[in-house]
């Protein structure tokens, strides 16, 4: 099955419904919670402090869509025993899955070994829970993007993502192929940043991604849709 073949509910179990505003209130939780059980997305994204929140809300739907946090969001530059506080802490709040930014300046420094051992922390914590690791794109050259990769690997991460959405760009369809490129097909390539219509979400799983990131995944969903007919 290419992208171009997805029917609209197909495409629905891609998507990560995000909402990560700062501004964001416990009834737009609510919203975003009911919108991915009537949808059927995979989870919703959201900060440590709505996991609760987002947890039981999904469970009283009896909706089967997982909660994923965000931890050392936006900027990943807090160090390892914060991180690795904040992923025990929101695992035991609930959340499934893990999405963390890693720390842009350590890797710039050419500090691997420490890169390495703070997602090997992180992982460690996580326990069974996935742990999704942020590259933020768009502050790293391709080499810096293909080392980032592989020290994910080494660590043990289940997906590589592109981005924020918080950063001065968003995922591109080159990024996703290039870590699609550097990842074995067992670690997931996450397309996050800038997703907001079905024609751009369709290029991203055709580069490669096997998940998307995005606040607009209504939108996106409707689109195809509405290219199929109303077919679901």
């Amino acid at each position: 099955m290419t992208a171009m073949t997805l029917r609209a509910s197909e495409l629905a179990r891609y998507i990560d419904h995000t909402l990560l505003r700062p501004d964001a209130t416990a009834a737009d939780v609510e919203r975003l919670c009911a919108e991915a059980a009537r949808q059927g997305f995979h989870s919703v994204c959201v900060h440590g402090s709505r996991v609760a929140l987002a947890s039981a809300r999904l469970e009283d739907a009896g909706a089967a869509v997982l909660v994923a946090a965000v931890v050392g969001f936006p900027h990943g530059a807090a160090d390892a025993e914060t991180k690795r506080f904040e992923v025990e802490s929101v695992i035991d709040l609930g959340a499934q899955e893990i999405d963390m930014v890693m720390n842009v300046g350590r890797l710039k420094d050419g500090d691997e070994r420490g890169v390495l051992r703070e997602l090997r922390d992180v992982v460690e914590a996580a326990e069974v829970v996935p742990v999704k690791l942020i590259l933020e794109t768009c502050l790293l050259t391709d080499d810096e993007k293909r080392r980032a990769c592989s020290l994910a690997v080494e660590a043990g991460v289940k997906w590589v993502k592109t981005s924020t959405g918080f950063g001065k760009g968003g995922a591109t369809v080159e990024d996703v192929r290039l870590m699609r490129a550097s990842v074995p097909g067992s670690i997931g390539v996450k397309a996050s940043g800038g997703i907001r219509d079905t024609a751009t979400a369709l290029a991203m799983i055709e580069a490669g991604a096997t998940r998307l990131g995005t606040s607009a995944g209504i939108a996106i969903v409707e689109g195809l849709q509405g290219q199929q007919g109303g077919a679901y």
